[in-house]
C-alpha cells in the first residue's frame, strides 16, 4: 500500500462528501428519449465534464488538501498527472491556500497544461516514455518538504472521486430510474473502485463495471489473473488519461470486491461515443471520459432493457482533438 491507511470504506465517502459538498458542482444526470429508443433501454450520463475543472478529479484533489495540517498546507505540495488530476489538484490548492508543483508528460494537451498553470501552479514536464513521473514528483517532494498526492492510489484521492457514487443513486432514484449498472472510465481506478464501493454499499444489486482503452487493459487483465499486471507501454491511444502503467495497490483491492469486471473499447468506438455524447446531450466529453459510454454503444455492456448509468468523467480537449473525433466518427457512419 502507499500508506498505513486502511481501505477505503463507504463511511469515508460519505465524510469526504461532506468536506467537498461547499466546493464541488452536483453534475446533472443527463438523459435523451431518443437515444433510449435507438438503444432499448435507459442511458443515464453522469456529466463530470461539468465539474470544476472539466473532470472529477477535482473531488479527490479537494478532499485530500482539506485533510492536511496548516503546516503542510503552507509548506506546499506535489502532484504528478497527465492532465485531470493536474488541474483538480492545482484549483483545489488555490482555493485552499496552498503553493502546489504538477509533474506532467511533455505531451501532455495543452489545454490541460495551460488550465493548470492558470490556477497558480508550477508545471515540471517529463518524458512519458523515459522518465519516472512519480520518481520525480516524490523527489521534488522530499527535497522542498512537500506533501506528494498521488493521482489515485491513496483512500483519501478514492473517497473523494467515490462521492460520484450517492450522487448518481440519489438522482436515478429522483428519476425514477433502478440501476441494473453503472460504468466508469478507469486509468489507475481511483474513479471506477471509488464508485463501486459507494454504489456497492447503497444498492448492492447494482452491477459495477471499470472501462479502459483497447490495448491498455491492465485492470481487466489484473481482475482475470489475481495480480496487479502492466501495460507494455504508455502511449498509443488517443485516451491520454488513461494511460497509466497498472492499477494501484489500494485501487486493485477494492476493484477485485467490488468491480463485476472492466470492459474495453476501441479509439474509433471512442471517437463515437464523444460525437454522440456532443450531438444528443450536449456534452463536450475528452477521449478518456467517453471509454465507458463507448463500452455501452458496442455492445460490452448490454443495454437493451436494462438502465445503465455512464460516467462521462472528463471534458478537457484540445480543438483539434475533438474535431479528429467528430471526423473519425462521421466516417464510421457515412
Amino acid at each position: 500500500m502507499s500508506s498505513d491507511l486502511p481501505l477505503p470504506a463507504y463511511a469515508d465517502i460519505e465524510a469526504a462528501a461532506q468536506r467537498i459538498e461547499a466546493a464541488t458542482i452536483r453534475t446533472p444526470l443527463l438523459e435523451n428519449p431518443r437515444v433510449n429508443d435507438r438503444l432499448g433501454g435507459r442511458l443515464l450520463i453522469k456529466a463530470e465534464p461539468l465539474q470544476r475543472t472539466g473532470s472529477f478529479k477535482f473531488r479527490g484533489a479537494y478532499n485530500f488538501i482539506s485533510q492536511l495540517s496548516p503546516a503542510q498546507r503552507r509548506a506546499g505540495i506535489v502532484a504528478w498527472s497527465s492532465g485531470n488530476h493536474a488541474q483538480g489538484v492545482a484549483e483545489a490548492a488555490r482555493l485552499l491556500g496552498t503553493p502546489a508543483t504538477i509533474v506532467m508528460p511533455i505531451d501532455a494537451p495543452a489545454i490541460k497544461v495551460a488550465n493548470t498553470r492558470a490556477s497558480g501552479a508550477q508545471v515540471v514536464t517529463y518524458d512519458r516514455i523515459k522518465d519516472d513521473r512519480e520518481a520525480i514528483a516524490r523527489g521534488l517532494a522530499e527535497r522542498e518538504g512537500r506533501t506528494a498526492i498521488p493521482p489515485y492510489d491513496h483512500p483519501w484521492i478514492i473517497a473523494g472521486q467515490g462521492t460520484i457514487g450517492p450522487e448518481i443513486i440519489d438522482q436515478a432514484q429522483a428519476a425514477g430510474a433502478s440501476l441494473d449498472a453503472v460504468i466508469a472510465p478507469c486509468s489507475g481506478g481511483g474513479l471506477s473502485s471509488g464508485i463501486a464501493t459507494a454504489v456497492k454499499a447503497i444498492c448492492p444489486g447494482t452491477q459495477c463495471f471499470a472501462a479502459e482503452p483497447a490495448g491498455f487493459d491492465d485492470l481487466a487483465r489484473s481482475l482475470a489473473t489475481g495480480t496487479i499486471q502492466r501495460n507494455e507501454r504508455l502511449v498509443g491511444s488517443f485516451c491520454d488519461a488513461l494511460l497509466a502503467p497498472c492499477p494501484g495497490n489500494y485501487t486493485f483491492a477494492l476493484a477485485r470486491k467490488n468491480l463485476n469486471g472492466s470492459l474495453v473499447a476501441t479509439d474509433d468506438e471512442v471517437a463515437g461515443a464523444m460525437e454522440l455524447a456532443f450531438r444528443e446531450f450536449k456534452l463536450v466529453v475528452e477521449p478518456g471520459g467517453a471509454v465507458g459510454l463507448a463500452c455501452v454503444l458496442n455492445g460490452a455492456l448490454p443495454i437493451q432493457g436494462r438502465t445503465v448509468c455512464v460516467v462521462c468523467s472528463g471534458g478537457n480537449v484540445d480543438g483539434e482533438v475533438f474535431r479528429a473525433a467528430l471526423a473519425t466518427a462521421a466516417r464510421r457512419t457515412a
